[in-house]
């Protein structure tokens, strides 16, 4: 009696020995490998468009697998659920906007100069990307009771103040910033800055609808640059001081 034929590893059974391994049918692709990093940006990226859009409560995972076109199983995978998405969203806004602070090198320009180049920075990052201004907004509607689930957002913003404090403190050696207890703090000086640049985008279309004006046009834009430098600049300069002639 014949003895039963035995398949060699790796051989599919009733494959011919020499065989090719068969071909994908034209047109048909094989599939691919997600790299896993750029399948994660892809993610957040349209989850910062989607909470951006709709806020936390009204943000679908289904609308980001459909603009991803990943399945929401491995959105949870990478992400654990809808609050851990748009945390990570969120930490992704704040992180980029503090990134584009440091980039300007404040330490390396003098005080003045500092100060100057800082609020122009700022304004140009929130108009840029206006997910952050919408992301933020939407988060203090909700009393912000998401963001505290983000442990290094503390640390991420202390060195922003840090930052700001150290340009004070180079600028008053320097004797061209107030000093005294009327002088702004780093964290006061900070909140002026971010208000004039998150303002002008945050009530863009309430505020041209009802005055006709858009606060992001080209042309006004440029005016509101430079008033928005001069009024920093006076709440912090010693009179007379570290002006441009």
């Amino acid at each position: 009696m014949p003895s039963p034929s035995r398949t060699e590893p790796g051989r599919a059974p009733g494959a011919v020995e020499g065989a090719r391994p068969p071909v994908p049918a034209a047109g048909v692709r094989a599939p691919r490998r997600r790299d896993p990093a750029r399948t994660r940006q892809a993610i957040l990226d349209a989850a910062e468009e989607e909470f951006s859009e709709r806020g936390f409560l009204g943000g679908r995972v289904d609308a980001i697998a459909e603009r991803t076109s990943i399945t929401k199983r491995m959105i949870y995978y990478y992400f654990g659920d809808k609050q851990g998405l748009y945390l990570a969203a969120l930490e992704q806004v704040y992180r980029e906007m503090r990134q584009s602070e440091r980039a300007v090198h404040l330490d390396d320009l003098e005080p003045v100069e500092a100060l100057r180049t800082f609020v122009l920075s700022t304004i140009d990052f929130q108009e840029a990307r206006p997910s952050f201004v919408r992301m933020v907004s939407f988060e203090n509607t909700l009393g912000a009771e998401n963001i505290a689930g983000i442990e290094s957002l503390r640390e991420l913003n202390a060195g922003l103040v840090d930052s700001v404090d150290r340009l004070l403190r180079r600028g008053r050696t320097a004797g061209v910033f107030r000093d005294g207890p009327d002088a702004p703090d780093a964290l006061e000086l900070h909140q002026l800055i971010s208000s004039l640049a998150f303002y002008r985008v945050s009530n863009r279309a309430t505020f041209r609808e009802i005055f006709d004006h858009d606060m992001l046009d080209p042309v006004h834009g440029e005016t509101f640059r430079r008033r928005a430098v001069a009024l920093v600049l006076d709440h912090v300069l010693v009179p007379g001081a570290g002006r441009r002639p």
